[in-house]
C-alpha cells in the first residue's frame, strides 16, 4: 500500500505531465504484478464493490476519534472529502502493515458476508495499521469515490513505456469488460494476442489553431475545407469482419455506439476511417449536449439510442483494401472516401461536405455562421498533405470560431482538490433577472494562483451561509466568462447550459449592477438558429 500511495500522492501534487508519467512508469516497474493490475482496475474506474457505508464509516471514527458530531461535520466542511476528513481525525497508528494494494482490497473484499460489528473491527483494525496517506487511499477505496488527476491516455503511456509496447496495443488490451480478480497483469498486458493487430488504429493527425492571417496561406484553391464539427473525434476499423471503433483518446468504444457498429459492417473490409462521431438524426448534425448523454453510458438503452441518435462524418481514409495509404495526398485519399461512401446507403453516415466559396473573404462571413451548422468553425487541409503522426503545422488548420462571453457574479465557492484543497477555486457564477441573480454555470478555470488567492480571501471574508462544503457568498466580483455553446436546459434553474465554461478573465473594472442579465445570455441562442 505504501508503494501505491506514493504514486497517488506525487500524481496528485503535480499539473506536469511528464513528472505523472515518470511517477508511473517507477511504479510499474517496482510494483507487484498483482498490484498493477489493481492499479489499472482502480485507474480505469473498475472499483470492488462496496462492503461498508459511509454512515458506518462516520460513526466508527467519530468513536474511535472520540469526538462529537457536530465537530465531525464542522471538520468535514473545512476538509470537503470524507475520506481524508477520517484519514485526518483518527488517532495514530498502533502499528505499521506491508500489505500491498491487492491485499488491502482482498482483505475489503473478505467484508461482504460479516456482520455489522465483525465488519467494525477489520475497518478498525485496518486503520490502526495504516498511516495518514494510507488511510486516505484505503478509505477511498471503500467508499468508491477513488480519483486521481491522471488520464487513461497517460496510464496507457506510462505502461506502454515501461514495458516496450506499442501505446495503442496497451490501449486496446485495457479496454473491456476484464476482472482484476480474474485476471493477472502478465495475461492482460504481457502476453501476445493476435487480435491486437486487427483492432490497433493509427496515431491521430491533429491540427493547430490558425495562426496567420488567410492571404498568408496563398491560393484558396490549394486547400480543402471543411466544417469543424462538434462531437468526438473517432476511428472506425473494418478488417477481417471485425468492426472497432476509437476515439481520439484511445478508447474503445465499439459498444457505446451500436448503430455505428451496424452500419460500419457494411465498409469493405480493409478500411479505417477517420472522421467525427456526433449527435445526428436523419443526416442533420445535433447539439453536442445531446451527444453527451451518451457520453460515458456503460449500457445503451432502446429509448437512449431514439432520444440521442448519433452519426458519423467521415473527414478522411487511412487503410483501403488492408493497405496503409496515409502517405498519399488527401485529395487521392477524398477521392477513395468518396468511392466507399458512396455504398453505404444511411443518412447518418456521410462523407463531410467541401466547402467551394473561391475567396477567403467569403469563407470568413461563412464561419461566423459555424454555429448554426452545429459546427466549431473550419478545418483547412492543404490538398497535397499527407495523413502525419500527431500534431504538425503547416498543412493542417483548424479555425474556430471565437468564444461566447458572458459577464458574471459568484454567488457561491467550494473548495478544489489536489494542490488547490485549502482555496476557494469553484465557484458557481450567476447573471440578473430583475433584481435577482440567477445561478447559470459553474468554472474552476481562468484564474492566475495569485488571483485564486485573493478571491479565496474574498470567499472567507464575505461569506453569508454554508452549506457542507459550499458556501454562500456576498456579490461582489465579477468575472467574464467564456464557453463554447449554449442550449436550452430545463434541468438547470436559469433554464440554460453552457458548454465548457471557464474564467476567461476577472472583471475587476465591472460593479455587480453592470454583469449581464439572464436575458442577455437567452439571447445568445439564436446564434444555433434558436
Amino acid at each position: 500500500m505504501k508503494l501505491f500511495a506514493d504514486l497517488y500522492y506525487r500524481l496528485d501534487q503535480s499539473n506536469k505531465t511528464s513528472d505523472k508519467l515518470q511517477a508511473l512508469e517507477a511504479y510499474f516497474r517496482l510494483a507487484p504484478d498483482q498490484d498493477k493490475i489493481w492499479t489499472l482496475a482502480l485507474f480505469t474506474h473498475r472499483r470492488p464493490k462496496r462492503q461498508v457505508n459511509t454512515k458506518q464509516l462516520r460513526t466508527w471514527c467519530m468513536e474511535q476519534a472520540a469526538i462529537p458530531e457536530w465537530l465531525f461535520e464542522e471538520s468535514y466542511q473545512t476538509v470537503g472529502d470524507l475520506a481524508e476528513t477520517i484519514a485526518l481525525l483518527l488517532p495514530s497508528p498502533s502499528s505499521e502493515s506491508d500489505m500491498s494494494l491487492s491485499e488491502w482490497i482482498n482483505y475489503l473484499q473478505e467484508l461482504k458476508d460479516l456482520e455489522e460489528e465483525e465488519k467494525k473491527k477489520k475497518i478498525i483494525a485496518a486503520w490502526e495499521n495504516l498511516n495518514q496517506r494510507q488511510r486516505f487511499i484505503f478509505n477511498k477505496i471503500i467508499t468508491g469515490g477513488f480519483r486521481v488527476g491522471v488520464s487513461q491516455n497517460l496510464i496507457t503511456q506510462a505502461v506502454a513505456s515501461t514495458f516496450g509496447m506499442e501505446k495503442t496495443e496497451v490501449a486496446n488490451r485495457i479496454m473491456g469488460n476484464w476482472d482484476p480478480n480474474m485476471i493477472t497483469f502478465q495475461e492482460l498486458i504481457i502476453q501476445s494476442d493476435l487480435a491486437d493487430d486487427l483492432s490497433r488504429p493509427y496515431p491521430f493527425y491533429l491540427a493547430h489553431p490558425l495562426e496567420s492571417e488567410l492571404k498568408d496561406l496563398g491560393n484558396v484553391e490549394d486547400w480543402q475545407i471543411e466544417w469543424k464539427w462538434d462531437g468526438i473525434r473517432g476511428q472506425i476499423i473494418h478488417r477481417k469482419n471485425e468492426v472497432y471503433i476509437w476515439s481520439r483518446g484511445e478508447e474503445l468504444v465499439t459498444d457505446k455506439f451500436p448503430e455505428l457498429l451496424t452500419i460500419s459492417q457494411k465498409l469493405p473490409s480493409g478500411t479505417v476511417l477517420d472522421g467525427e462521431i456526433i449527435a445526428m438524426k436523419s443526416g442533420t448534425p445535433l447539439p453536442f449536449n445531446v451527444l453527451q448523454t451518451r457520453i460515458g453510458r456503460k449500457s445503451v438503452g432502446k429509448k437512449l439510442l431514439q432520444d440521442a441518435p448519433v452519426g458519423f462524418i467521415a473527414y478522411d481514409v487511412l487503410e483501403f483494401q488492408g493497405k496503409d495509404i496515409r502517405h498519399l495526398p488527401i485529395k487521392v485519399r477524398r477521392r477513395i472516401l468518396e468511392v466507399i461512401l458512396s455504398e453505404i446507403d444511411h443518412s447518418n453516415f456521410n462523407v463531410s461536405i467541401i466547402l467551394k466559396d473561391n475567396s477567403w473573404d467569403k469563407l470568413q462571413k461563412l464561419q461566423q455562421q459555424a454555429r448554426k451548422f452545429m459546427a466549431e468553425g473550419f478545418m483547412l487541409k492543404h490538398q497535397d498533405s499527407a495523413y502525419e503522426v500527431g500534431r504538425k503545422r503547416g498543412n493542417w488548420w483548424k479555425w474556430k470560431v471565437e468564444p461566447l462571453t458572458i459577464d458574471g457574479v459568484m454567488l457561491y465557492a467550494q473548495k478544489g482538490h489536489g494542490r488547490r484543497a485549502d482555496l476557494y477555486s469553484d465557484y458557481t457564477l450567476a447573471v440578473w433577472q430583475g433584481d435577482q441573480l440567477v445561478p447559470f454555470a459553474k468554472a474552476y478555470s481562468g484564474l492566475t494562483d495569485a488571483e485564486m488567492k485573493e478571491v479565496d480571501q474574498y470567499v472567507k471574508k464575505n461569506t453569508l451561509e454554508r452549506f457542507g462544503p459550499v458556501r454562500t457568498v456576498k456579490p461582489g466580483l465579477v468575472f467574464e466568462i467564456a464557453f463554447e455553446g449554449i442550449q436550452v436546459s430545463p434541468r438547470h434553474k436559469s433554464g440554460i447550459a453552457l458548454r465548457f465554461p471557464r474564467i476567461q478573465r476577472w472583471r475587476k473594472d465591472k460593479p455587480i449592477a453592470e454583469a449581464n442579465t439572464l436575458e442577455d445570455l437567452k439571447s445568445l441562442l439564436s446564434l444555433y438558429g434558436g
